[in-house]
């Protein structure tokens, strides 16, 4: 195939390209390799604690060849999702700038749904008590993830899913999540690309939420091993990915055999 053509990418961030927000090794060399060959590419992530802009300008400091289009974020899908809903956020992080278009209130009797993004020390009692009061009252409960963990460098840290599971089991309501492995989100960022799902190539480092999730639609499934998938984080999964990567420096190399095919 010529220049440019053949598959695009999508790829998670945090454990893919960074870990703790210092590029993996090969990380940004392996983006300027797609971004020099004109492959399509975006990044798809869950990650709760910044906005689109921060995100874009962290990784452009870092090196990466990216832009704020190239970032696609649960908040964003959420809030062009949930727009004019009155929500109860929970979340680790100002994220309001992404969040444009719903009313964020303070009292669990305004809110209509319940919406929890990313953990941290916010997730304390009292809130997640504010967060139930509203579940009684008919909120609906909608998280932008519910990812169990994630990777820093002290090791693997709780993430929100926990907590969404501990709010389902005590109000009796089931989560909406709209961020991955949400199918939402993934047909958001083919379309983003404008191509479809058999022409596009996963990236991630949750085997369930990002390499199987896409698989589920049609996108072919790439883990890397690093990040949660590291040496020492957990090995149960629901299937095998399409392909498995010591890490993202590997990818250009994967998309040159996959032209082939």
């Amino acid at each position: 195939m010529g220049r440019g053509r053949g598959r695009a990418v999508l790829l998670d961030i945090d454990g893919v390209l960074t870990i703790d927000w210092k590029p993996v090794p090969g990380a940004v060399s392996a983006l300027r390799a797609l971004h020099a060959d004109g492959v399509p590419y975006v990044l798809l992530t869950n990650t709760i604690s910044r906005t689109r802009r921060s995100i874009a300008a962290t990784l452009a400091e870092a090196g990466f060849p990216v832009g704020i289009d190239s970032v696609l974020t649960a908040p964003a899908a959420t809030a062009a999702r949930l727009s004019g809903c009155r929500c109860l956020l929970l979340n680790s992080g100002d994220i309001r700038e992404d969040l444009a278009g719903l009313e964020l209130v303070e009292r669990p009797e305004d809110a209509e749904l319940v919406l929890i993004g990313g953990a941290g020390p916010e997730f304390g009692y009292e809130p997640l008590n504010q967060a139930f009061a509203a579940l009684q009252g008919g909120a609906r409960l909608v998280a932008m993830h519910r990812n169990a963990y994630w990777r820093t460098e002290e090791g693997l840290q709780l993430d929100s899913g926990a907590f969404v599971a501990g709010l389902e089991y005590a109000a009796g309501v089931r989560a909406e999540v709209l961020g991955k492995p949400a199918e939402a989100f993934f047909v958001g960022a083919l379309s983003h690309l404008g191509v479809d799902a058999g022409r596009a190539v996963m990236v991630g480092d949750d085997i369930e939420s990002d390499v199987l999730a896409a698989q589920r639609y049609g996108i072919t499934g790439v883990l890397v091993r690093t990040g949660k998938a590291a040496q020492g984080g957990p090995r149960q999964a629901s299937g095998e990915p399409d392909h498995v990567l010591d890490s993202v420096a590997d990818l250009p190399e994967l998309l040159s055999r996959l032209r082939q095919d």
